[in-house]
C-alpha cells in the first residue's frame, strides 16, 4: 500500500492503516523516544503516546514534506510537552555565565554507553543537549520548545557537555585502569 494511501486512511480512522503506520514507523519513532526518555520504559510511554497523538491528528498533515519528518516533529513535540507538564524546567531557568565549549573526544565509546549517560542526564539537560547537538535545533528554537530562555538553553547544553565529558574520562580511567592491571 502507498504511503498515501496509507494516510489517507489513517485519516478515515481505518484500524488496519493505523496498525500499518505503526509497524512501518515504530522503530524509527521509538529511537525518538529513547533520545529523549530517562529510559526504556518511559520510551515506550511516549511512543504510545505519541501514536495516539500522530492518530487523532494525522488529517493535520498537509502532504507537503517529509511525512516521516512530520511523525518525528509530532513525537518529539508529545515528549517534551509531558516534560512542561511536569515543570522540569521551573525550578532551573537560569541565565548563562559565558559557558566554555566542551568538546566530546569519541575515543572508541560505545553507542550503548553513551545512550546510557545521555539517559542519566537531568531532564532539563538531556531535553536541550538531544534537541541542540543530536536534532541541530537552535537555541532560540530550544528556548520556545521548552518555554526557557536562550541564555538558559545555552547553560544548560554546556552542563550536559561537562557531565557527559567527566563519565566518559570515568569510563575511560576505569577502562584504561583495569587494562593495566
Amino acid at each position: 500500500m502507498a504511503l498515501e494511501q496509507l494516510i489517507i486512511d489513517c485519516t478515515n480512522k481505518s484500524v488496519k492503516a493505523q496498525a500499518d503506520l505503526y509497524k512501518l514507523f515504530s522503530s524509527t519513532l521509538f529511537s525518538v523516544c529513547l533520545k529523549y526518555s530517562r529510559n526504556y520504559t518511559e520510551a515506550e510511554d511516549n511512543l504510545q503516546d505519541s501514536f495516539l497523538i500522530i492518530f487523532n491528528k494525522i488529517g493535520q498533515y498537509k502532504h507537503k514534506g517529509s511525512f516521516e519528518g512530520w511523525l518525528k516533529r509530532v513525537t518529539v513535540n508529545t515528549v517534551l510537552q509531558k516534560y512542561r507538564k511536569q515543570r522540569v524546567f521551573d525550578l532551573m531557568n537560569e541565565e548563562q555565565v559565558e559557558a566554555p565549549e566542551v568538546e566530546i573526544e569519541e575515543d572508541d565509546i560505545s553507542l550503548d554507553f553513551l545512550l546510557k549517560i545521555i539517559q542519566e542526564l537531568p531532564d532539563r539537560y538531556r531535553l536541550v543537549f538531544n534537541l541542540y547537538a543530536m536534532d541541530d535545533y537552535s537555541h532560540k528554537e530550544i528556548a520556545t520548545m521548552l518555554e526557557i530562555s536562550i541564555g538558559t538553553s545555552k547553560s544548560n547544553l554546556a552542563r550536559a557537555r561537562m557531565i557527559l565529558k567527566t563519565k566518559i574520562q570515568e569510563n575511560n580511567n576505569a577502562r584504561n585502569a583495569t587494562g593495566n592491571l
